[in-house]
Parts: structure tokens; sequence; C-alpha cells
């Protein structure tokens, strides 16, 4: 089968995969970069990020199955196994195959998943406030945690924010985030063989810095990197900070003769939020 014409830059591009209408938002030119989005999120919430992105990177963002403009029915997806599963199948369809992949929150949890289960479908991942093993809270706990987030985000991310939760829905959003419980990362972290680089924010009562300490323990090739001033939707607060750590990574990981992660974690400047 001939491989997927390359998606026009800058407008929506569509694909079916298991059925179902799939969509990505595609911006600049360049080597292929992927934006998994968090729970309930949809491509529109990372337009800021995708802008700084582009400036190198051909970005796609991606809308898992019933979010944003991605079609999705009653019983799909029921869990994030699914979410996996669809994402390595609309990678494949789409020619992307090997890309590597920025997840933010739940994101950054499936993009372990498919890691470890897809170990062909990736070369680098960037997890941005991800969730995962070792840290599953209970859904009140997480709905707790994010409305002391809701505060400290920027105003203009509400609107979008609500109309992509409108899109997925309170059933959906309630059924993955209860799975979560149930996902046990914690075997296949370990077998996240690609350099892995997270990011965390020092003003995220989402995700616990310790959380991503302990990831960072289970994932071999993995280095951390937090921004002062970062909250949950730090991709949104923070877009250019994200984009140039993220950029920085890339270039390491692609370059002719990539050396360690320590040396990369050695070699790199602090991150200064923008």
């Amino acid at each position: 089968m001939s491989a997927p014409l390359p998606a026009p830059t800058g407008q929506p591009h569509y694909t079916v995969v298991r059925g179902l209408r799939t969509h990505a938002w595609v911006r600049g030119d360049g080597p292929p970069l992927v934006i998994v989005p968090g729970l309930g999120c949809a491509s529109w919430m990372y337009v800021r990020l995708a802008r700084e992105l582009s400036r190198t990177r051909r970005v796609y963002v991606y809308d898992p199955p019933g979010h944003g403009d991605s079609e999705g029915t009653p019983e799909y997806p029921r869990t994030i196994r699914d979410l996996t599963d669809h994402l390595a199948a609309w990678l494949e369809a789409s020619g992307l195959r090997c890309a590597p992949l920025l997840g933010h929150s739940l994101g950054g949890e499936v993009i372990f998943d498919l890691a470890a289960r897809y170990p062909s479908c990736t070369t680098a991942l960037i997890a941005v406030a991800p969730t995962g093993i070792p840290e599953n809270p209970n859904v009140p706990a997480q709905l707790f945690r994010l409305a002391r987030d809701l505060p400290r985000e920027r105003l203009g991310l509400l609107a979008p924010g609500l109309r992509a939760y409108g899109r997925a829905g309170p059933v959906r959003m309630l059924r993955l985030a209860t799975d979560q419980r149930r996902h046990n990362t914690g075997p296949l972290l370990s077998r996240v063989r690609v350099p892995t680089l997270l990011i965390d924010g020092d003003r995220d009562p989402v995700i616990r810095a310790w959380t991503v300490r302990e990831i960072r323990r289970e994932i071999p090739e993995s280095v951390v990197r937090v921004v002062p001033g970062g909250t949950h939707a730090v991709t949104d607060t923070f877009p250019k900070t994200i984009a140039a750590s993220a950029l920085e990574f890339l270039k390491w990981v692609e370059g002719p003769a990539a050396s360690p992660i320590g040396e990369f974690e050695q070699s790199s400047c602090e991150i200064r939020s923008n």
C-alpha cells in the first residue's frame, strides 16, 4: 500500500481510522511532531504551543476519538488502552510512524503506553505534566486538584477549554478518568526504550513533582525539566518555554551522534519561563 500524501499545512487533516473520522490540525514545515491532548482537551487548546513548534517542525495536533473534531461513539473510547490503540493506528494511517510525540497530562500517559506496547511507533517522547503510575488519585481528588489549578490558568483558555470539555462530554471524561486507576502503567514504564523528556511545572497542583521524579526513575532514558511558575496547562501558559525545551531535546535526539541522556541533561541550559 502506498504511503498517504503529506497533509497540507495550515488546515484540518482528516483520516478514517477504525471507521472513525479522525482530525488533526497541521501547521508548519519540517520534520513531523505530534501533539497528543489531555483528558477532555482538544486541538484548539494547543494553538499557542503549535505556533511556536511549527517554526521548525510540521506539527500535527491530534484529536483522540470523541475529542475535539474527531468522531467517537457512545461506547468508544472506554479505556486508556483504547486511546493508545487508536493513536497507533492513526500514526500508521497518516504516514507518521516513528514520529516523536508530545503528550500533555493524560496524553503523556497515553504516549508512555504507546511506546511500551508499540515500540516501533515513535522515536522520542515529550511528556508535559504527565499522569500515570505511581500516582493515580481517585476522581474526586482529581477534580479537587483541577479546581485548585483553574484560577492559575490563563483566562483566554477558559472558553476553548469549556468548548472542548462539552464536546468530550462528562460521561466519556468520567469513564476515562476512572480507568486511570485500572491502567497500571507501572510495568510498562520500564519498557519505554526511547529518549524521553518529562516537563513539570512547579505550580501544578494536579501532577506532583514526586510523581514526575518517579516516572523518570522508571523510564531508563529520561530527563526532567521544571518550568518555574508552570501550572497544569503549562503548554498554554508558557508555550515558548515548552517549545524551546522540546525543540532542544529533539535536536539532540535526532542529531548525527546523540550522546547518552545524562550528557544531554548536563549540557542543557536551565529552563526559563517566557
